[in-house]
Parts: structure tokens; C-alpha cells; sequence
């Protein structure tokens, strides 16, 4: 009796039913469900039920970010009939960079699915931006797998490309709160570390930003420069409240 096939059979119909759930929150049902299932391996999880190095979700990832590359160009092209080449390119790489992606990811919850080893579910790894963006990606290239390229156009429109605006206004967080205080307000734009938390692998920074002596906002990240990130983005929140 083969006793590791026997548990990892078991392993893989709980997270069958666990993934249901992500099919209900995008929408989108798969015709073949082991593209879904790869798309959520990340290779620790194979690595621990000793499957091929082939069977994570690396060669889906792969594809995943050559369509998108090609919906984000198509969007932009159309959208933005008046900017340049260097201009549609730099705007496509804040759009599709890890950080955003990872945003998405997590408006979808998409975390919660992930089918992760032990030892990268104890160091963070379902919140990990570098993880939970590559899972994007792979989701993107097992829907365009299983229904083509017009569904994964769909699901990238929905879930990447809808709410750029405010996503722009994240992202861009700390050149746009300096632009507007020196137009309107005209005073120094600090960052102050407030504390750490956490193991040197997981760690969580939290940085208050002061418009001169003023406190706008708070902010948490994975980094100090994310959390100074988050900080600008409250403070650009609290401006356009004025």
C-alpha cells in the first residue's frame, strides 16, 4: 500500500474543496480544476509532498505574466491614444509590479488559498508580496489555460485594471503628498519610525508621517519604505477630506 500517495490524495481533495471558494470570489469556474490547483502550489508545497519540481505554479506564473503584459500594453495603448512609448511603459510597470499585484491579490483574498510548505507558512509566507504576486499571475495563466485568452482578459480587467486611479494614488503616494504640500501647504514632509514587531523574517515597520509639525497619518508595511508608503497614502486621504 502506497501510504504517502494514499495521504497526499487526501491532501488534495480538502484543498479542492478549500478552492471553491476562490472560483465563488473571482467568478471564473475551471473546466480542468488542476490549472487552479497549480496555480496555488508554491513550490514549497510540492517540495514537502516530494512532487516534481514542474507540478508549482513557476511554469504557469511564467505565462501568466506574458498575458497580462499584453492586456496592460492593449489598455494602455487604447486608453492613452496621447502618451509616449516611455511614458505607456513606465505607467505598465507601476501597474503590473509586485507591490500592485500583491494589492490585488490580497482584494481577493487570494492568500487564504495559497498551498504552502510548513516552513513558509511559519515565516509569512501567505502574506509575502513576492508569493502572493507570482499566485496572481499563475492564476491568470490557468485561466487562460482553461478558457482561453478572452476569460483571462476578463479576469485581468476586473481584479488588475479596474480602480487605477486610486491604485496610482498608492503607489505613487510619496511623490503626490510632496507635490501637494508644496503647492498648497508648503511645509517639511517628515517620516518617523514609530516601532518594529516581529522576527527579522517577518518583520512589521510603523511610520507616522508630520506635514510640519502636524501628524496626517500612519502607516505599516512589511518595509519602512512600504510603511512610509502607507503613511502617505493616509495623509493624501486626510488632505482631500480639508
Amino acid at each position: 500500500m502506497n501510504v504517502r500517495g494514499t495521504k497526499n490524495d487526501k491532501i488534495r481533495e480538502a484543498n479542492r474543496k478549500k478552492l471553491k471558494g476562490l472560483e465563488k470570489t473571482i467568478g471564473y469556474t475551471f473546466q480542468d480544476f488542476s490549472f487552479l490547483e497549480r496555480a496555488m502550489m508554491h513550490s514549497s508545497y510540492t517540495n514537502e509532498l516530494h512532487l516534481p519540481k514542474y507540478e508549482c505554479n513557476e511554469r504557469q506564473e511564467f505565462l501568466g505574466d506574458a498575458v497580462l503584459e499584453l492586456v496592460s500594453s492593449e489598455y494602455l495603448f487604447a486608453e492613452l491614444p496621447k502618451v509616449s512609448e516611455g511614458e505607456l511603459t513606465k505607467t505598465r510597470a507601476s501597474m503590473v509590479c509586485e507591490p500592485s499585484l500583491a494589492m490585488c491579490a490580497r482584494d481577493i483574498g487570494l492568500g487564504d488559498y495559497l498551498l504552502l510548505g510548513k516552513g513558509e507558512e511559519a515565516t509569512g509566507g501567505r502574506t509575502r508580496e513576492s508569493v502572493t504576486s507570482d499566485a496572481m499571475e499563475a492564476l491568470i495563466g490557468a485561466i487562460y489555460l482553461d478558457g482561453g485568452f478572452a476569460n483571462a482578459k476578463e479576469f485581468i480587467h476586473k481584479f488588475i485594471l479596474s480602480d487605477l486611479e486610486n491604485k496610482k494614488l498608492f503607489f505613487d503616494s510619496k511623490t503626490i503628498l510632496q507635490e501637494i504640500v508644496q503647492a498648497d501647504i508648503n511645509k517639511p514632509i517628515t517620516y518617523q519610525l514609530l516601532k518594529e514587531e516581529g522576527p527579522d523574517h517577518n518583520k512589521a515597520f510603523y511610520v507616522e508621517v508630520f506635514i510640519g509639525d502636524v501628524d496626517y497619518g500612519t502607516g505599516k508595511g512589511r518595509t519602512k519604505k512600504a510603511a512610509e508608503q502607507q503613511a502617505a497614502y493616509q495623509a493624501i486621504l486626510a488632505l482631500k477630506k480639508k
